[in-house]
């Protein structure tokens, strides 16, 4: 699990997906704008579409982050962005792979 500094808050999630850009995967969307001179901030949401019960949902969420923990050092500072899952997917190397597609798209 991320550190909660480097996890995006409530309020910052609603900035993001009010103006933020997005990049498209398989299984994952990222939307995501920059603020010069910040730190990191990278969220992970499951949508109930995705997963009725609230288990599943948070095993996704825990999956992700647990992907996302490996990458967070490649993302650009300032970033501040929210993984949505699309799709239930609950392999890690998958979720993993796909975060470094949208990390490839950014740099």
């Amino acid at each position: 699990m991320l550190k909660k500094i480097n996890r995006a808050d409530k309020k910052t999630v609603e900035k993001i997906f009010k103006e933020g850009k997005f990049l498209n995967t398989l299984n994952l969307t990222f939307k995501f704008f920059k603020i010069p001179q910040a730190g990191k901030k990278i969220s992970v949401l499951v949508p109930k579409s995705v997963a009725k019960l609230a288990v599943k949902r948070n095993l996704l969420r825990r999956l992700g982050y647990k992907a996302l923990e490996k990458h967070i050092e490649g993302f650009p500072s300032g970033i501040m962005g929210v993984f949505v899952f699309k799709k239930y997917q609950d392999d890690v190397s998958i979720i993993e792979n796909e975060i470094k597609n949208v990390l490839a798209k950014i740099n």
